[in-house]
This record gives C-alpha cells, structure tokens and sequence, in this order.
C-alpha cells in the first residue's frame, strides 16, 4: 500500500494533505525541516546543524477525524518513510473527504511486529525489500535516525539512535486545518534531537525514552497554501508517477515457477520481463558462455563460479578476460531478487541494468556490446533461443539483458540447517546457539546486553538491509565507493551491505576482499574497526577498535555463520547446442570459466592473502578512485 509513502516527508518536514472526495485516497506529502528550514540530506555538518543520513521510520494504527469530530480507523494503512531516498507520500484509501485531524503510531502494534516476513506482499510497506528495517526474529527497527554533529573544535561525531520493540509504537496526533486547500504539518528534525547530545550515543544514555518523547513534539501545524497552490500541488501530485508501477509485458513461453524459501517474502519480480522456462534457461546459457567476452576467454561464470558459492576465491579481486586484475571483490549472486540496488557501490538500480555493465568493462569481459549482439544474431542455435524466450524480434540490448537477469534472479540460498532448526529441525549446537544470540544482541553494558549487535545491518530473512555502510576498514579510505555515485562526501568509503547467507563459502570478504577467512572478519569487529569521518554510526558509538568479544565469542559466532551455508547443489553449466564455429577469436566455443585462466589461478582454494600469487601485487594497490567528477577505473 502506497498510502504512506508520504507521510515519510510528514514526519521528517512538511506534511501536506489534499482534501478530495470520498471516492479518492487521502493524500499526504512531507517536506523535512530544520528548525522551521528545509532540510538538505547529507549536507556538511557544522556546529550549528548536523549532517542527516538517515531518516526512516514504519507508520501504522491511523485515524483521521472527520468535520463533524468522529475517529475514522484506517487499519491497513501501513507505510514506511524513507526520508533521504525520496519515499514521502502518503494514500489513505477510505478516508473521508475533509479531515480536522491526523493520528498515527510510528512503529508497529506487537502483534504486526512479530510477523513473519513471508506475510507481506511485494511491494508492501513492511516488506523487507521495501523498508530494509527487519531484523530477523526480532521484528522490526520501528525508527533509524542517524548522521553526524560537529562540535566546536571541528571534530565530527557521528550518532545514530533506533526505537525497536517489543516496546508499544509511539502515538502523534496532529490537528489540521478543517478546509478544503493544502494542510501542511512540520516534523522538525532539530526537535527531534533535543536533549539528545551532539556526538556519538554513549551507552549509558537513556536515549530511547527521550527520542520517544520527542517525536510526537517534533509535528506541528504550518499555515495552509492558498487554494490554487493547493489545486497545483494535488495535480502535480496525481501526474507524478508512483512507485512500484511498472510496465507489463505479455508471457512469451512457459511460464516460470520461482521457489520462494520458506520464510522469505514474495519478491517484487519486474513485472516487464515475467520468468518463463525459456528465458530462464537462455540466461543459464549466455551466463556461462565464454564468447560474450572480448577473446572469447571469460564468461560471467569466470568471476561467479557456481561450485564456490558464485564468487572467485583465486585472489582478492578478479582477473579479467586480458589479465588484468579488477579493482574489487567480485560478489556473490545468491537471492539477487530480494535486492534493491546493485554493484559494491550501488550504480545500478535494477539488475537488468547491471548484468550488461561487466560486458562491457575493459577490465573484465572487455567487449564491445555491438560486436556481441552481432555474433548472437549470426548464431541459429541463439537465434531460435531468444525467440523460444521473447518471440519473434531481432536481438537487441534489452534481450540480452533480460535473459540474463530472468536467470540471476532464480538463484537463491536458503536450505542450511540454520533454516532448518528454525523450522523445528535438528537444533544448533551450544557454540552455535550463543553465536546466534550474540549476532541478534546489542552491546549495551548499561543494559546488561553484551551481544555483537551483527543485526543492525544483517538482519531478516536475507541477512542484509538495503543500505550502505563505512564498516572501518581505513581511517581514510583508499576506494571512495558509494560517494563515487552520488558525489556526496559523508557517502566516502560507504559500500553495499552484503547478505551473510552462504558467507561460509564466499570469501574473500570485503569490497577488495581483504580478508580470507570469517575469523579474520569477526576479528576485524571484535578489535580492527578503523576510526573515520564516515564510519557507521552504531561502530562508531563502540569502545575504541570495535564490539569486545572474548576468543570464546568470535569462535562461536563464527560458528553461527557457517550454519547460513547452503546446501543445495548450485546449477551447473548447461549441455550446450549446436553452435557455428565463427563466434569472437579466442580458443572457441567453450561454457564456463577458461580452463587455461583458471589454470594460471591456481586450484580453487582458501584464498591467499594478496592477490593470486600470496604476495601484494605489483606497486600495491591500484591508486584510490578520483573525486566524484573525475573519470574512474572501472
């Protein structure tokens, strides 16, 4: 439901409500303030404002009050507001036409929180996919609220503060002008903040409470627009497209029957390129097949080797079809169909935007797309392939990208014995079961809670949130990552959360994969986080070098992680058809990573420590990415 898209502006600036009559949703919009201003996200701190990063927070349990002073319940009006990204609209279907007042819980009533996540729709507000604020067994983080002060001295000091269950949701009921022209209501931030300190959250501040008292303070009333400001902002408001709204294409083929694992919501599958059997298994056949690349010596399956967990273990990045080596960790490709962006840094928003980027690369598959599509169109076997997938048409860009995302997007993890014991299975071990409750624990002292808090930025069914993270791996950072695409610079050394599932198989770890093994990893948080400008906000509230755990703890966290591994036999390359023999130069016709390259890697193994050869490569890394602007090396 889309009714709250809204209110995410409402609460974090500027609430808007368009009166129409009863046959049309109730309409909210918000603008996000700073002491009466509009609030610019990820704006440089200075000692009189903080930056902003975050903003986000569930709505549930509205009612609206009609003219003649009788509550309205609007029970399945759920919504998540997503401040900085955009998401601040708000549809009441069922309200009434003139409204004089405005209530609703941020949060979620017990029984709601509890639910699982298989529970809700694609596109619903309390889907994982959709508000990234589900931590697992835990429920949900009903408030995230994080950004950076400056003190007078200069110094940056990043906060961060969540309101979680099982506490009850927090009531705001806001009075709005009884007419017909545009209701506007503040939630001023700088209120929100009050009493709240200006550096990072210590661990014996009784945040929560305050936080809790202020947000209902932080709504007031602004002076509503004039009508015809008002009729020009609901016809903005009904022209503007809405999100989730997608093109629909007609099913060519035998449609696809995607296992959705127990426990996991519905993905949001692109309703323009619906899986059939067809599509699918083009994919399969384009993703491991080598003359996609420049020379005909790598395919996709050369970097995302199936057997190994969809990664490439030879070395901490990859090499391309010419030799050369990348500048990141290639990523492991398991339920792509639950995530909302795409690549380390996030350049991509769908995956058929991404899958074709690596074609192209010149460090990685190093081709040129037009010469591809040619060869594609002079094979028969590929011709009646894409015609069995999308119908009667020539092979174009789009096609090849669709085919290969319908593939991707078939692969899950999911069947380890965590899943299983949660089922009711074989249970854990005991090392097994205290790693787990450390990673679903904070580190609070003050609060008796000594956990590792892993789920603040892995939680839900997918081990992941939706967001991206500076986890301190350099004081300053050598790839600037994230910032790369938005140009901002609190976004400096921010990468992709990466899902924990099947982690136990997919090192190296990290964006430049720095790590090889999980102990090393568990290692880097118990004692190796790294202190800078950007670090995350709930690392950098910890003592100095990270989450203290004894060796006790980060064995048997580690241990916990390695019951995410998937024990499902991954797909295999495809029996190839009768191919022509006049594809790019290389060896030929081959499916699958080059014999010959992996050859020169080296046998599949624990990955060496630098590089492919157990030493740093030749002048050590490659040098940092430019300054957003600039051009880049990938």
């Amino acid at each position: 439901m889309r009714a709250f898209a809204s209110l995410a502006a409402l609460v974090c600036a500027g609430l808007t409500v368009f009166p129409l009559h009863a046959a049309e949703p109730l309409v909210v919009e918000l603008e996000p303030q700073w002491a009466g201003r509009p609030l610019t996200f990820a704006a440089e701190p200075t000692p009189a404002r903080p930056s902003i990063t975050r903003l986000d927070f569930l709505i549930s349990e509205v009612a609206v009050r009609d003219a003649r002073g009788i509550w309205v319940e609007l029970p399945d009006a759920y919504e998540v507001i997503r401040a900085r990204d955009g998401r601040r609209t708000l549809q009441l279907p069922g309200a009434p036409a003139r409204v004089s007042a405005l209530r609703f819980s941020v949060g979620l009533p017990p029984a709601v929180n509890t639910r699982s996540a298989s529970g809700f729709a694609p596109g619903h507000p309390l889907h994982p996919e959709i508000n990234g604020l589900h931590r697992g067994p835990a429920g949900f983080v009903f408030l995230a609220f994080e950004g950076q002060s400056r003190n007078a001295a200069g110094e940056a000091r990043p906060f961060a503060y969540q309101l979680t269950g099982p506490e009850l949701p927090t009531l705001v009921e806001l009075t709005l002008p009884s007419t017909s022209g545009t209701s506007r209501v503040a939630l001023d931030v700088s209120v929100l903040l009050r009493g709240l300190g200006d550096g990072p959250r210590r661990s014996d501040e009784p945040t929560d409470s305050r936080l809790r008292r202020n947000l209902p303070a932080a709504f007031a009333p602004i002076a509503p627009a004039p009508d015809a400001n008002a009729r020009a902002a609901m016809a903005q408001a009904e022209s503007a497209p809405r999100p989730g709204v997608q093109r629909v294409a007609l099913t060519v083929g035998t449609p696809y029957r995607l296992s959705v694992p127990a426990g996991f919501p519905t993905p949001q599958l692109p309703a323009d390129n619906p899986l059939t059997e067809e599509g699918v298994e083009l994919g399969k056949l384009l993703f491991f097949d080598r003359r996609l690349s420049g020379n005909g010596r790598q395919s996709c399956a050369s970097c995302h080797r199936p057997e190994l967990g969809f990664v490439d273990p030879a070395g901490r990045v990859s090499r391309g079809a010419t030799g050369e080596l990348g500048t990141r960790n290639s990523q492991p490709l398991h339920n792509l169909a639950w995530a909302r962006t795409f690549f380390w840094d996030g350049r991509a928003a769908t995956l058929r935007e991404q899958v074709l980027q690596p074609i192209e690369n010149p460090v990685e598959m190093h081709a040129r797309l037009p010469d591809v599509l040619a060869f594609l169109r002079r094979e028969p076997a590929y011709r009646s392939q894409f015609e069995a997938a999308f119908g009667p048409g020539e092979i174009d860009r789009d096609r090849l990208a669709r085919a290969l995302e319908q593939f991707l997007l078939t692969l899950t993890a999911a069947e380890t014995r965590y899943d299983r014991a949660q089922r009711g299975g074989a249970p854990l071990s005991a090392e097994e079961q205290r790693g787990a409750q450390l990673f679903q624990t904070d580190y609070d002292p003050a609060r008796g809670q000594q956990g590792a808090g892993c789920y603040r930025c892995h939680g839900g069914p997918t081990f992941r949130n939706q967001t991206f993270a500076n986890n301190g791996l350099d004081t300053v950072p050598r790839d600037w990552g994230r910032a790369l695409v938005t140009g901002q610079a609190s976004d400096r050394g921010l990468f992709a959360v990466p899902s924990l599932r099947n982690v136990g198989r997919t090192a190296p770890y990290m964006h430049d994969g720095r790590f090889g093994t999980l102990e090393e990893v568990v290692a880097h948080y118990a004692g190796g986080v790294q202190r800078s400008a950007t670090l995350d906000p709930f690392l950098a509230r910890l003592p100095a070098g990270g989450v203290p755990l004894s060796a006790d703890d980060q064995r048997a966290l580690v241990a916990f992680l390695r019951t995410l591994t998937d024990e499902t036999i991954p797909p295999r390359p495809p029996r190839p058809p009768e191919f022509r023999r006049d594809g790019p130069p290389g060896p030929g016709p081959g499916f699958g990573p080059d014999p010959a390259l992996l050859a020169r890697r080296g046998r599949p193994g624990p990955p060496p420590p630098f590089g492919d050869r157990g030493r740093p490569p030749r002048g050590g890394f490659r040098p940092p990415p430019p300054p957003p602007g600039e051009s880049r090396p990938f």
